[in-house]
Protein backbone atom coordinates (compact mmCIF):
# COMPACT_ATOMS: atom_id res chain seq x y z
CA UNK A 1 0.00 0.00 0.00
CA UNK A 2 2.98 2.07 0.79
CA UNK A 3 4.23 2.03 -2.92
CA UNK A 4 0.67 2.27 -4.38
CA UNK A 5 0.31 5.66 -2.24
CA UNK A 6 3.56 6.92 -2.97
CA UNK A 7 3.14 6.03 -7.03
CA UNK A 8 -0.11 7.98 -7.15
CA UNK A 9 1.15 10.91 -5.45
CA UNK A 10 4.00 10.63 -7.99
CA UNK A 11 1.23 10.27 -11.01
CA UNK A 12 -0.52 13.23 -9.12
CA UNK A 13 3.01 15.71 -9.39
CA UNK A 14 3.67 14.24 -13.06
CA UNK A 15 0.31 15.78 -14.40
CA UNK A 16 0.85 19.15 -12.24
CA UNK A 17 3.90 19.92 -14.04
CA UNK A 18 3.36 18.68 -18.04
CA UNK A 19 -0.44 20.02 -19.06
CA UNK A 20 -0.09 17.48 -21.94
CA UNK A 21 -0.70 14.54 -19.97
CA UNK A 22 -4.49 14.20 -20.37
CA UNK A 23 -5.07 11.01 -18.09
CA UNK A 24 -3.36 9.23 -15.55
CA UNK A 25 -2.71 6.11 -18.46
CA UNK A 26 -0.59 8.44 -20.29
CA UNK A 27 1.99 8.99 -17.21
CA UNK A 28 3.27 5.47 -17.57
CA UNK A 29 4.05 6.05 -21.92
CA UNK A 30 6.70 8.59 -20.68
CA UNK A 31 10.04 7.33 -20.61
CA UNK A 32 11.06 8.95 -17.61
CA UNK A 33 8.22 7.55 -15.68
CA UNK A 34 9.85 3.79 -16.57
CA UNK A 35 13.43 4.84 -15.68
CA UNK A 36 12.41 6.26 -12.14
CA UNK A 37 10.52 3.24 -11.62
CA UNK A 38 13.44 1.43 -12.67
CA UNK A 39 15.70 3.54 -10.61
CA UNK A 40 13.63 2.59 -7.46
CA UNK A 41 13.78 -1.04 -8.01
CA UNK A 42 17.67 -1.06 -8.79
CA UNK A 43 18.17 1.40 -5.72
CA UNK A 44 16.72 -1.08 -3.19
CA UNK A 45 19.16 -3.73 -4.70
CA UNK A 46 22.12 -1.67 -4.77
CA UNK A 47 21.47 -0.76 -1.02
CA UNK A 48 21.13 -4.52 0.19
CA UNK A 49 25.03 -4.60 -2.06
CA UNK A 50 23.65 -6.57 -5.28
CA UNK A 51 25.66 -4.21 -7.15
CA UNK A 52 25.84 -6.31 -10.20
CA UNK A 53 22.13 -6.93 -10.81
CA UNK A 54 21.46 -3.71 -9.38
CA UNK A 55 24.00 -1.78 -12.90
CA UNK A 56 22.01 -4.32 -15.34
CA UNK A 57 18.62 -2.88 -14.50
CA UNK A 58 20.09 0.19 -14.59
CA UNK A 59 21.89 -0.10 -18.01
CA UNK A 60 19.02 -1.96 -19.61
CA UNK A 61 16.79 1.06 -18.72
CA UNK A 62 19.77 3.21 -19.95
CA UNK A 63 19.25 1.48 -23.49
CA UNK A 64 15.49 1.56 -23.11
CA UNK A 65 14.69 5.29 -22.56
CA UNK A 66 18.07 6.93 -23.35
CA UNK A 67 17.85 8.34 -19.23
CA UNK A 68 20.63 7.16 -17.32
CA UNK A 69 20.81 6.93 -13.35
CA UNK A 70 22.86 5.39 -11.55
CA UNK A 71 21.63 2.70 -8.56
CA UNK A 72 24.18 4.35 -6.38
CA UNK A 73 22.32 7.68 -6.67
CA UNK A 74 19.96 9.17 -3.91
CA UNK A 75 16.51 10.44 -4.95
CA UNK A 76 13.80 11.93 -3.08
CA UNK A 77 9.99 11.95 -3.80
CA UNK A 78 8.08 13.94 -6.43
CA UNK A 79 11.00 13.80 -8.59
CA UNK A 80 9.94 14.80 -12.46
CA UNK A 81 12.59 14.21 -15.78
CA UNK A 82 10.36 15.86 -18.30
CA UNK A 83 11.15 14.29 -22.02
CA UNK A 84 14.43 12.84 -20.48
CA UNK A 85 16.25 11.73 -23.48
CA UNK A 86 19.93 12.47 -22.31
CA UNK A 87 19.67 12.77 -18.67
CA UNK A 88 22.78 11.46 -16.77
CA UNK A 89 22.96 11.10 -12.88
CA UNK A 90 26.03 9.74 -11.44
CA UNK A 91 26.40 7.66 -8.65
CA UNK A 92 27.14 9.87 -5.82
CA UNK A 93 24.19 12.33 -6.31
CA UNK A 94 21.69 13.48 -3.76
CA UNK A 95 18.69 14.15 -4.66
CA UNK A 96 15.77 16.19 -2.77
CA UNK A 97 12.48 16.56 -3.27
CA UNK A 98 10.03 17.65 -5.52
CA UNK A 99 13.13 18.25 -8.03
CA UNK A 100 12.44 18.60 -11.93
CA UNK A 101 14.97 18.07 -14.78
CA UNK A 102 14.84 18.78 -18.85
CA UNK A 103 16.10 16.36 -21.41
CA UNK A 104 19.96 16.53 -21.62
CA UNK A 105 20.61 17.23 -17.96
CA UNK A 106 23.83 15.84 -16.92
CA UNK A 107 24.37 15.42 -12.56
CA UNK A 108 27.88 14.37 -13.08
CA UNK A 109 31.94 14.51 -11.74
CA UNK A 110 34.46 16.26 -12.75
CA UNK A 111 36.84 12.98 -12.89
CA UNK A 112 39.31 14.59 -10.02
CA UNK A 113 37.41 13.89 -6.77
CA UNK A 114 37.03 10.38 -4.56
CA UNK A 115 34.35 9.51 -2.48
CA UNK A 116 31.15 12.01 -3.07
CA UNK A 117 31.93 13.39 -6.56
CA UNK A 118 28.41 14.43 -7.72
CA UNK A 119 26.28 17.37 -6.30
CA UNK A 120 23.91 17.64 -3.80
CA UNK A 121 20.10 19.17 -5.28
CA UNK A 122 18.12 20.38 -2.65
CA UNK A 123 14.35 20.34 -2.43
CA UNK A 124 12.45 21.84 -5.18
CA UNK A 125 14.84 22.91 -7.75
CA UNK A 126 14.27 23.28 -11.73
CA UNK A 127 17.26 22.57 -14.02
CA UNK A 128 17.02 23.10 -17.69
CA UNK A 129 17.28 21.32 -20.88
CA UNK A 130 21.22 20.71 -21.20
CA UNK A 131 22.32 22.17 -17.95
CA UNK A 132 25.76 20.18 -16.89
CA UNK A 133 25.99 20.35 -12.87
CA UNK A 134 29.56 18.63 -12.33
CA UNK A 135 30.91 18.36 -8.54
CA UNK A 136 30.72 17.52 -5.46
CA UNK A 137 29.12 21.24 -4.08
CA UNK A 138 25.29 21.85 -3.19
CA UNK A 139 22.45 23.63 -5.33
CA UNK A 140 20.21 25.07 -2.91
CA UNK A 141 16.83 24.66 -2.36
CA UNK A 142 14.06 26.67 -4.66
CA UNK A 143 17.09 27.58 -7.03
CA UNK A 144 16.79 27.93 -10.93
CA UNK A 145 19.40 26.71 -13.47
CA UNK A 146 19.24 28.21 -17.06
CA UNK A 147 19.18 26.05 -20.02
CA UNK A 148 22.46 25.37 -21.31
CA UNK A 149 24.43 26.27 -17.91
CA UNK A 150 27.36 24.52 -16.73
CA UNK A 151 27.26 24.98 -12.69
CA UNK A 152 30.74 23.85 -11.19
CA UNK A 153 30.22 25.48 -7.97
CA UNK A 154 27.67 26.31 -5.13
CA UNK A 155 24.41 27.77 -5.46
CA UNK A 156 22.86 29.72 -2.39
CA UNK A 157 19.24 28.40 -1.81
CA UNK A 158 16.40 30.51 -4.07
CA UNK A 159 18.80 31.14 -6.57
CA UNK A 160 19.36 31.47 -10.64
CA UNK A 161 21.63 30.28 -12.21
CA UNK A 162 22.24 31.33 -16.08
CA UNK A 163 25.84 30.74 -18.43
CA UNK A 164 28.93 29.02 -19.24
CA UNK A 165 29.95 28.92 -16.50
CA UNK A 166 27.10 29.06 -14.29
CA UNK A 167 27.13 32.91 -12.95
CA UNK A 168 24.16 33.36 -10.08
CA UNK A 169 21.96 36.40 -11.51
CA UNK A 170 19.41 36.47 -8.99
CA UNK A 171 18.59 35.50 -5.39
CA UNK A 172 16.09 34.99 -3.19
CA UNK A 173 13.26 34.01 -5.71
CA UNK A 174 10.92 32.64 -3.28
CA UNK A 175 8.72 31.28 -5.76
CA UNK A 176 9.01 27.45 -5.56
CA UNK A 177 10.12 25.42 -9.11
CA UNK A 178 7.26 23.22 -8.09
CA UNK A 179 5.09 25.43 -9.53
CA UNK A 180 6.47 27.53 -11.56
CA UNK A 181 8.37 26.24 -14.24
CA UNK A 182 8.71 28.44 -16.70
CA UNK A 183 12.32 27.94 -18.30
CA UNK A 184 12.92 31.38 -20.72
CA UNK A 185 12.04 34.33 -18.83
CA UNK A 186 15.09 34.25 -16.68
CA UNK A 187 17.70 36.97 -16.52
CA UNK A 188 20.18 37.46 -19.36
CA UNK A 189 23.55 38.92 -17.86
CA UNK A 190 25.18 38.79 -21.72
CA UNK A 191 21.99 41.11 -22.99
CA UNK A 192 22.47 43.39 -19.98
CA UNK A 193 25.84 43.73 -20.74
CA UNK A 194 25.40 43.99 -24.83
CA UNK A 195 22.67 47.08 -23.79
CA UNK A 196 24.92 48.34 -21.56
CA UNK A 197 27.71 48.81 -23.84
CA UNK A 198 25.54 49.69 -26.64
CA UNK A 199 24.39 52.66 -24.40
CA UNK A 200 27.80 53.78 -23.57
CA UNK A 201 28.95 53.73 -27.35
CA UNK A 202 26.00 56.00 -28.19
CA UNK A 203 26.56 58.07 -25.62
CA UNK A 204 30.65 58.59 -26.55
CA UNK A 205 29.09 58.77 -30.13
CA UNK A 206 27.36 61.74 -29.29
CA UNK A 207 30.28 63.17 -27.12
CA UNK A 208 32.84 62.99 -29.64
CA UNK A 209 30.18 64.59 -32.00
CA UNK A 210 29.67 67.31 -29.96
CA UNK A 211 33.72 68.02 -29.35
CA UNK A 212 34.20 68.09 -33.15
CA UNK A 213 31.13 70.48 -33.89
CA UNK A 214 32.53 72.89 -31.00
CA UNK A 215 36.19 72.52 -32.74
CA UNK A 216 34.81 73.11 -36.34
CA UNK A 217 32.92 76.18 -34.88
CA UNK A 218 36.03 77.30 -33.21
CA UNK A 219 38.45 76.90 -36.08
CA UNK A 220 36.26 78.74 -38.86
CA UNK A 221 35.55 81.77 -36.08
CA UNK A 222 39.42 82.01 -35.52
CA UNK A 223 39.68 81.89 -39.57
CA UNK A 224 37.88 84.69 -39.65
Amino acid sequence: MGFLKTFREEIQIIRERDPAIKSNLEVFLYPSVRAVLKYRRSHSLYKKKHYFLARWISQRSARKTGIEIHPGATIGKGFFIDHGHGVVIGETTVIGDNVTLYQGVTLGGTGKEQGKRHPTIENDVMISAGAKILGSFTVGAGSKVGAGSVVLEEVPPNSTVVGVPGRIVKRDNIRIPAEDLDQIHLPDPVRNDILALQKENKELRKLITEVLNETKTYSSQHDL
